[in-house]
């Protein structure tokens, strides 16, 4: 299968790293912090919301605009990146989250908390792409490599599931503000770490970069995010659609100067390679599911099932140990069957575990199971992101990372918006047509009342209606999968 891999010399590469697994301890954990923080924040929602005041839309916005100052600016700070130094990116990426995180404590208001919120996307866009361009160049073995990938895709959910853990325990005893401010001596000893740990690497030809090219992408992704965020949540209008368009339009523009250019910032060629484009489709499908169950799950733990914050999060832990059980297997499995096998066969698992959901009774011990299937199946998104750095060459490593970045928090924003706009639709459904508006708003507006019955049982349905409908997406994802990965190909052939 090596015509589906680029020629390329491997002039550049130079033998493992003796500090490569310390190495990977110092990304991988950045990583599990990073992610950590963005589902701390599903933990945090309510007490924030109540404290602020804040509407369905703008809870929504704070849960969201992380991932879209993150996704717009991917490509242009990975093309940077490229050229300034990815070791250099990554610190300055700490350094920037944990100067957003200490911000918290001015915040005052809806939008100082989505401003922040944006800033820590910056700080994100920073460290994500950067942290798999950089396993990458310490890990030159394939199977090495495949396995580091795989426990860098479990320590994402890992930090799924265990920030609201963390969240939980510390809301417990402190305010919200306390969920970012964790971030700041955590950012502090992974400075101290990556300094001492890590190799500069660049990229031996690095894109260009350029104004209007970042104009166009980041404005293109911004402007198509939130257009879809709004059609998800109010349905469709003349300025959705009008900004919709606008967003593909420059997406288009940027994709066709890409194509013309000898070095763009991204590398759009990397698509016409089935093999990455199976692993876009596993991680955008584990993507969707993750963040999905997260939001919802912990609204329906915290309010519907009465958990505090801390007890919410530990009822999240079985989504992590189906994770860190799976993960470090799949490498080993690809390698023993093959990595179409594996792929397809994960998002297998994901699909029935998001279909326990919407077929098992809604109480703790049975969720807790689906969640745990749920984890399981996650394995697919280190796999995923193995083949989407594989296929690309040295000079390609930016944009491959960019790429598996941007599916990922695309994944993110799509499962929230979307599947949470099913949840809210579904919810709303199944109210009694008396329900006053703070009810029909959110079951949190049911809290307490005469409405709380039915609200909670409007939630369940609509909790059970994410699952049904991620179990079909996902299926149809594992066949995508299917389809695109060549039955012969293994681990040694995704390698450069």
């Amino acid at each position: 299968m090596t015509d589906l891999i680029p020629n390329t010399s491997d002039t550049a590469k130079t033998a493992s790293d003796p500090r490569r697994w310390w190495a990977l301890a110092v990304l991988a954990a950045s990583l599990l912090v990073v992610v950590m923080d963005m589902t701390i924040l599903n933990v945090a929602l309510p007490e924030m919301s109540a404290e602020l005041e804040l509407t369905s839309v703008s809870q929504l916005w704070v849960v969201d605009a992380y991932a879209l100052a993150l996704a717009g600016l991917l490509i242009p700070v990975t093309a940077l990146g490229d050229r300034w130094g990815r070791k250099r990116m990554l610190v300055t990426g700490y350094a920037a989250f944990a100067v957003g995180s200490v911000a918290i404590l001015w915040a005052d208001s809806a939008a100082a908390v989505i401003a922040i919120r944006a800033l820590l996307g910056i700080g994100g866009a920073m460290v994500m792409p950067s942290t798999l361009s950089l396993i990458r160049s310490v890990f030159a073995d394939a199977r090495e490599r495949t396995l580091a990938l795989s426990i860098w895709g479990a320590s994402a959910a890992l930090g799924g599931a265990v920030g609201p853990v963390v969240g939980g325990a510390l809301l417990e005893h402190f305010s919200w503000h306390s969920a970012f401010l964790v971030n700041v001596p955590l950012m502090a000893v992974a400075i101290v770490a990556g300094v001492w740990l890590l190799r500069e690497n660049r990229s031996p030809r690095p894109g260009r970069i350029d104004a209007v090219g970042v104009l166009l992408s980041a404005g293109g992704m911004t402007a198509f995010v939130y257009a879809v965020k709004q059609l998800g949540k109010h349905g469709p209008s003349l300025a959705t659609l009008a900004l919709l368009v606008l967003g593909v339009a420059m997406l288009t523009a940027f994709v066709r100067a890409a194509l013309a250019s000898d070095r763009p910032m991204l590398d759009v060629r990397l698509f016409a390679n089935p093999v990455l484009r199976a692993g876009v489709v596993a991680a955008l499908a584990s993507s969707v599911a993750m963040a999905s169950v997260l939001f919802v799950g912990s609204q329906w733990l915290q309010l519907v099932d009465g958990r505090t914050p801390l007890q919410a999060g530990l009822a999240l832990l079985p989504l992590a140990v189906g994770a860190i059980i799976a993960s470090p297997f799949a490498p080993a499995l690809a390698e023993r069957s093959s990595p179409r096998i594996v792929l397809a066969g994960g998002l297998l698992v994901l699909s029935a575990g998001l279909g326990l959901l919407a077929l098992l009774p809604a109480t703790y011990p049975f969720v807790a199971v689906a969640f745990a299937v749920v984890g399981l199946g996650t394995s697919a998104l280190g796999l995923g992101s193995a083949l989407i750095m594989g296929v690309a060459s040295d000079d390609q490593a930016g944009s491959a990372a960019a790429v598996e970045e941007i599916t990922y928090e695309l994944g993110a924003v799509l499962g929230i918006t979307f599947l949470g706009s099913l949840v809210g639709a579904v919810y709303r459904a199944g109210l009694p047509s008396g329900a006053d508006g703070a009810v029909r708003e959110s079951v949190a507006g049911a809290v307490g009342g005469p409405w709380f019955a039915d609200a909670a049982d409007a939630f369940v349905t609509a909790f059970a209606s994410v699952g049904a409908v991620g179990a079909l997406l996902t299926a149809l994802a594992a066949y995508a999968v299917w389809r695109l990965v060549p039955a012969d190909l293994s681990l040694d052939d995704v390698h450069h």
